[in-house]
């Protein structure tokens, strides 16, 4: 609950002296070698990919991958080590302030104070977007035709379903109608039928001039609705474009991931790869997962 309430109210107010050159207007977000580090461990490794205004791009990869990290770049949530993230012609790190206004962001997790409704949720988030309280109203109930939430606005947040909770949380994002819409595992946990609705939702949500990043650890799932994909693994990015151009990337290269339990030696595994697959790049992560 605490990212969201700073998505909302907290403000970057970090200076940045050096002005950068603004993009093509048709690419509203632009990451150019983006790179974090924790400690030793490389988050994200030199990251470059576009969105043009109006797609939706899938950005895929494994739990630890470095999805999340790169979206809380994008956010405003967290600093690169360097490079850059532009989110319509505004420098994600240098006007953090302005980016909060831009992008609407659901994390992976819904947070929901106890004994809120619906519609007093909304309201919450609504006022702290300083959305003007005759203005506020009318903006729910517009959000919640848009998710097909209005049936619940006078429900209890706590007990709606998994699937209802999400459509909740997208309705919030869409309250300061933001340009860009990022959001972080949103059918993560929701049965097929909800899944279903899910994607219909977040092609809706295109149709409306909306530019979606949507992240999961499943290809498949967003293969049929997303203009454009991003396969992230051990922090780098392993295939960017079209399905299509995809197909013919990973047709060029064969990628494993083998996981290892916590009895197995790291380096043993790494020989025994590099001995099986000599032209094989080795990525280790905090989760010891090796990409081959």
């Amino acid at each position: 609950m605490a990212e969201q309430a700073d998505q909302a109210d907290q403000v970057n107010q970090d200076d940045q002296a050096e002005k950068e050159t603004t993009p093509s207007p048709d690419k509203v977000v632009v990451i150019e070698n983006l790179t974090k580090k924790f400690g030793e461990f490389t988050a994200v490794d030199n990251l470059s990919m576009t969105v043009e205004r109006g797609r939706i791009l899938g950005f895929i990869g494994p739990n630890g991958a470095g999805k999340t990290t790169t979206i809380k770049i994008l956010v405003g949530l967290a600093k690169p080590t360097k490079g850059r993230a532009i989110i319509a012609g505004v420098d994600c790190l240098a006007e953090a302030h302005r980016i909060k206004k831009l992008v609407g962001y659901m994390p992976d997790r819904f947070g929901g104070y106890s004994n809120m409704r619906v519609r007093e949720y909304l309201d919450f988030f609504g006022a702290a977007f300083k959305i003007p309280r005759k203005e506020r109203r009318a903006r729910i109930h517009e959000v919640l035709e848009i998710t097909r939430a209005v049936y619940m606005q006078d429900r209890y947040v706590e007990a709606l379903s998994h699937g209802m909770q999400q459509r909740v949380g997208i309705a919030r994002t869409l309250l300061h109608d933001p340009e860009v819409l990022i959001f972080d595992e949103p059918a993560n946990g929701l049965d097929p039928e909800a899944r279903i609705e899910m994607r219909d939702l977040l092609l809706r949500l295109a149709d409306l001039g909306k530019t979606l990043i949507v992240t999961s650890h499943i290809l498949p799932e967003l293969a049929r609705i997303c203009d454009q994909i991003g396969i992230i693994s051990a922090g780098k990015l392993r295939a960017f474009g079209t399905m299509n151009e995809i197909n013919e990337q990973l047709g060029q290269m064969r990628m494993v991931e083998i996981q290892l339990n916590g009895d197995t030696d790291l380096d043993r595994a790494q020989e025994i790869v590099k001995r099986e697959l000599t032209l094989a790049e080795i990525a280790g992560s905090r989760t010891e997962q090796l990409i081959a």
